[in-house]
């Protein structure tokens, strides 16, 4: 990589009552070896020792604020209002990148700057600390899947261009703005590398978010909605017939 070149990348981390795992995320963007980023960190007024964990980095944080939000979209876009890198990326409280993860991103920028969304694999990690997948959707399939937020980077001219996340949705706006801009032709670029941990759970996986998610696919894309929506009927009622008859 060119040195005189490396493009400042901002990282957002947003977070409330997060103790047992926040740490990890703080150390997984801190010691990436990657020098030309920023930090922000969006605490919800955690009561639980959070702010504890985000004081002891304090001098590796650019810029940290603890104060209520109107939830979890909010508190991103206040990240992003604070945010000057050319790209940003966002790591929630239970995630953690994986090492060098941000030079991939910064490498593949240099290589592609007209590119307006980074995005690659995902490890996926059980309750046990046992992974159990590792995932990467192309942007192609954005009509009945959402590629991995935790992996992706976007440019900050799509935000200036388009806006932030919706407060209209609680639990799967990334979804929807992910959508939004590949449906103005946005470009999008899929790494084939693992770039981010998740550790399963979370709002993404309540009946309210998959609601959401189901909300948002008929929005943009009704055929997508109906196929998503007749298969999952049908696997949800071979799962009962199963249960009922073995």
């Amino acid at each position: 990589m060119d040195l005189k070149n490396k493009p400042l990348i901002s990282i957002i981390t947003v977070c409330y009552n997060a103790v047992n795992t926040i740490e990890q995320t703080i150390l997984s963007v801190i010691n990436q070896g990657y020098e030309d980023y920023e930090y922000i960190i969006i605490d919800g007024v955690s009561t639980d020792g959070t702010i504890d964990i985000i004081k002891k980095y304090e001098d590796k944080i650019s810029y940290w604020v603890s104060e209520p939000d109107k939830g979890i979209y909010d508190a991103m876009n206040k990240g992003i209002s604070k945010a000057s890198g050319v790209l940003i990326g966002m790591i929630n409280a239970d995630d953690w990148y994986e090492n060098n993860a941000i030079e991939k991103i910064a490498n593949k920028y240099l290589e592609y700057p007209d590119i307006g969304v980074f995005h690659g694999l995902i490890r996926y990690v059980n309750s046990d600390n046992v992974i159990s997948a590792v995932i990467g959707f192309n942007s192609i399939t954005l009509g009945e899947k959402m590629i991995q937020h935790p992996t992706c980077f976007v440019n900050k001219s799509i935000y200036d261009l388009y806006g932030t996340y919706s407060l209209a949705y609680k639990y799967a706006s990334d979804y929807e703005f992910m959508l939004k801009i590949y449906e103005n032709s946005v470009k999008f670029y899929f790494i084939d590398e693992i770039i981010a941990n998740f550790r399963e759970g979370g709002v993404s996986y309540s009946i309210q978010g998959q609601k959401e998610d189901y909300l948002i696919k008929y929005k943009y894309n009704k055929i997508s909605y109906y196929r998503y929506f007749i298969l999952s009927s049908y696997l949800n009622i071979k799962k009962i017939i199963s249960y009922k008859f073995n």
